[in-house]
């Protein structure tokens, strides 16, 4: 039997210090990458490569049942502005180890040995997904494209980040 689509409800997180809704072109594009995979927006900010900022953003965003999940973009290399790694850290119940490991091992075809550079991430916080993408337009397509989209899809198998949510916030036998 074939399992149906589940659109979950995603709160969009620009990091930085220069951008505006009006250029976000990353906070954009995860945007329609996720409408047009099916989706929700429940949210969409700005915030300046602050960790305090990030971290209240990422608190509220977590507390509210309409989002749950999280992707961000920008501030996660390693100059000293870039501190969304640092903000997600003291939020985190599980980190997810193999997204990280698979953005990079993506990325090295496309440039080499630069994705050392990046600090991308995954984690569940509480009950929410939270997903650390770099700033550029090419990351954020690589990681929407090759990862996050197809694990929001119930109907990938043998699974997916969606047919965990109702264990993960205690709805469905273990």
């Amino acid at each position: 039997m074939a399992r149906e689509f589940i659109p979950v409800g995603v709160g969009i997180l620009t990091v930085s210090d220069t951008r505006t809704e009006a250029d976000d072109r990353s906070g954009a594009l995860i945007g329609e990458l996720l409408v047009s995979a099916g989706h929700r927006v429940a949210a969409r900010a700005i915030v300046r490569d602050e960790q305090a900022l990030i971290t209240a953003q990422l608190r509220a965003w977590i507390a509210d049942p309409a989002v749950e999940v999280i992707i961000t973009t920008g501030g996660t290399g390693v100059t000293p502005r870039d501190v969304t790694p640092e903000a997600l850290a003291p939020l985190v119940s599980k980190p997810i180890p193999g997204f990280g490991e698979l953005f990079r091992w993506l990325s090295y075809a496309d440039i080499g040995t630069s994705t050392i550079q990046s600090r991308a991430e995954a984690a569940l916080c509480d009950t929410t997904y939270v997903f650390l993408l770099p700033g550029s337009t090419g990351g954020v397509r690589l990681g929407m494209e090759k990862i996050i989209v197809p694990q929001l899809d119930h109907r990938l198998a043998p699974c997916n980040f969606v047919m965990l949510l109702p264990r993960i916030r205690g709805q469905a036998p273990g």
